[in-house]
């Protein structure tokens, strides 16, 4: 795989950390759970308070990632890099996106997240906010 293919899928991976995946095995069993952690070198899981075929909770499984057919998300995603280019059309060249981290950084000390502003404070915060609030609405 290219290092940018790699990085690509990658970064989509990144993206369903802490969220609900399912997870269907060869054997075909399926899990359902919270993805807290993977190993990239052999896609190994980590889920977090899963739900197995037959009901049962599990609160951590780990799956080999030898024996893992399918990987996928039912829960719409939050688009980070939608809202940097929205807010970019605000506060031009003064919005920085740290993907990997799940933060925008706007003017140098405003941070959002998709659960909204974690760390800032003023009429830019509120602008922020605005914004933030606007494109939530609109991808609901």
């Amino acid at each position: 795989m290219s290092t940018v293919a790699a990085r690509k899928f990658f970064e989509e991976l990144n993206a369903l950390l802490q969220k609900t995946i399912t997870v269907t095995t060869i054997a075909g069993k399926t899990y359902v759970g919270s993805l807290v952690g993977y190993n990239p070198d052999t896609m190994s899981l980590c889920l977090a308070d899963t739900k197995d075929e037959s009901g049962n909770l599990l609160r951590r499984l780990f799956l080999n990632g030898s024996i893992i057919a399918q990987i996928y998300a039912t829960e719409k995603l939050f688009d980070l890099q939608a809202l940097a280019d929205r807010l970019e059309k605000v506060f031009p060249t003064m919005v920085k996106l740290y993907e990997e981290a799940g933060v925008i950084v706007v003017m140098n000390k405003i941070r959002v997240s998709e659960k909204g502003i974690i760390e800032g404070k003023g009429p830019a915060a509120e602008r922020v906010q605005k914004v933030y609030d606007e494109f939530v609405r609109e991808q609901a």
